[in-house]
């Protein structure tokens, strides 16, 4: 009897110490953090994009089929707030620096307090005093709002040139890249180019397709790397058009290209690293109320996503991915008054194009003097829908006087255009015939928005990997900061307050 209690005994320490082994593993901090931020993503996109998808894959199906993206089969997630200092409804500015710092702010700072003076440190410059490579990736412009708080401080997201000259001089950022810089010069004679800055401080400017996606470590001490065919405001071209681009044998970067490049060049450091990687264009798609460059800005988003996921299958046990917004924006809703209880996801298949490059249709319209009717044959080309009766996409009788009065107030040059409440609340400051073609698309589908700008919603957090178990539950934003600091096994400076 002795002998068997003695032998238990044995047995319990034993599984007590390899428990404890087991803890200790679970424990190991990760090495390889990849920190997606898709720009005004919020539950309605990222469902809608699953409706779409689901639908278009699944022609024939005889119920409603949603698709998965790369993250949302992730096994740990939450649901977090988004308020700042100033609002319900934030900015990019103060929601990254929340997420970047793990503090709140005003709408239009980064990494500032609220009296714009104490300066706040981003978890990059903890992860880079810990030994990890930092990457920067973004669709939009490099000094733009939310990459800027992974960088930079400044009192104002305006301050481009600043926010762009903090990032290049300092010694935090490996690799950056994706779009270009909104000020790449300053206001003064004597403040150099950013480029220039760039070279002085150790960068290799990359701005070639097959450099970008050959890049190994041996190229450079540091990587500045820009898609070179940038479109509308510094920014790496919209999903929707550089599918048709490459479609039609063009060679554009995708936001995967640039993160698959990033991996390539900071993997093999020893201690890891910690990689943001923004899908922007999608909060301006939302702004525009454009529901299709929306969703195609999503699967860009899912793309890249679905490269770390490739990656961290040959590194299981280091790698910790997040991915998730840092606002709603628009107010999008899936259901519409005249659809009732029906979508029709299938009609958003017909829009070929973003509405920036509609714009520029817009714009050669008016340019030649064009007829409603040859106006309405570009929006047949583009959107699918048509004045004549019958077809799929038919327009109304309301539908097209809603296009004629868009029409109208289109072809008058911008200076002559008297913008009304109506005309506001109609257009929000877009091209009229661009975001009505949008709307009445929108609306036929289901879909519709409630706002040109950010909204008050709870955005979804999606987490797998090491330390992705501090992902779960109900949390503000600042606690973003904590989770991956824990994941990491570093302390920060500051103390996680009640209030945060």
């Amino acid at each position: 009897m002795k002998k068997l209690i003695s032998l238990l005994l044995a047995l319990v320490l034993c599984l007590a110490l390899v428990g404890s082994v087991s803890a200790q593993e679970a424990a190991k901090p990760a090495k390889y953090v990849f920190f997606f931020i898709g720009d005004g993503m919020g539950s309605p996109q990222i469902t809608a994009t699953r409706y779409f998808l689901g639908t278009v894959n699944n022609p024939d199906a005889p119920f409603p089929v949603p698709a998965e993206l790369s993250f949302t089969t992730f096994k740990s997630g939450g649901l977090m707030t988004t308020y700042d200092s100033t609002s319900f409804c934030p900015d990019s500015a103060s929601t990254a620096s929340s997420m970047a710092s793990g503090e709140k702010t005003l709408s239009g700072v980064i990494n500032y307090d609220v009296n714009k003076e104490r300066q706040f440190k981003p978890i990059t410059e903890y992860a880079k005093a810990a030994g990890k490579k930092i990457g920067i990736i973004s669709s939009v412009s490099l000094d733009h709002a939310t990459p800027a708080a992974f960088y930079a401080k400044v009192p104002s997201r305006n301050n481009y040139y600043d926010i762009a000259v903090q990032g290049l001089t300092g010694d935090t950022i490996d690799l950056i890249g994706g779009g270009g810089y909104k000020q790449p010069t300053g206001k003064e004679k004597d403040q150099k180019d950013v480029f220039e800055i760039a070279k002085e401080n150790g960068f290799t400017f990359l701005n070639d397709n097959d450099a970008i996606r050959n890049l190994k470590p041996e190229d450079g001490e540091r990587i500045l790397m820009i898609a070179p065919d940038l479109a509308g405001s510094d920014a790496m071209q919209y999903e929707v058009d550089r599918r048709r681009i490459n479609k039609e044998g063009g060679d554009s970067l995708s936001l995967a290209d640039m993160t698959s490049s990033a991996i390539n060049y900071l993997k093999d450091n020893e201690e890891g690293f910690f990689m943001m990687v923004e899908g922007g264009k999608l909060d301006w798609a939302c702004h525009a109320n454009d529901a299709v460059t929306t969703m195609y800005e999503t699967i860009a988003l899912s793309d890249a996503v679905q490269v770390a996921v490739d990656f961290a299958k040959d590194h299981p046990d280091e790698t910790l991915i997040v991915v998730t917004g840092d606002h709603e924006t628009g107010g999008l809703t899936i259901g519409f008054a005249t659809t009732a209880y029906d979508t029709h996801f299938n009609y958003l298949d017909n829009q070929i194009i973003s509405y920036e490059d509609f714009d520029k249709r817009v714009a050669k319209l008016r340019e030649d003097g064009a007829s409603f009717e040859d106006a309405m044959a570009v929006v047949e080309e583009c959107y699918g829908m048509s004045m004549e009766e019958g077809k799929e996409l038919s327009l109304t009788a309301s539908e097209i006087g809603r296009m004629k009065d868009a029409y109208t107030m289109s072809m008058l040059p911008k200076a002559q255009r008297v913008i009304g409440e109506q005309e506001s609340f109609l257009y929000g400051g877009y091209e009229p015939f661009t975001v009505t073609s949008a709307h009445i698309l929108n609306n036929k589908a289901g879909l519709a928005y409630t706002s040109y700008a950010h909204t008050g919603l709870q955005i979804p957090v999606y987490a797998q990997g090491v330390g992705a178990e501090n992902f779960l539950g109900f949390f503000d934003n600042t606690d973003i900061f904590f989770k991956f600091m824990s994941a990491m096994n570093l302390t920060p400076d500051i103390v996680k307050t009640a209030s945060k």
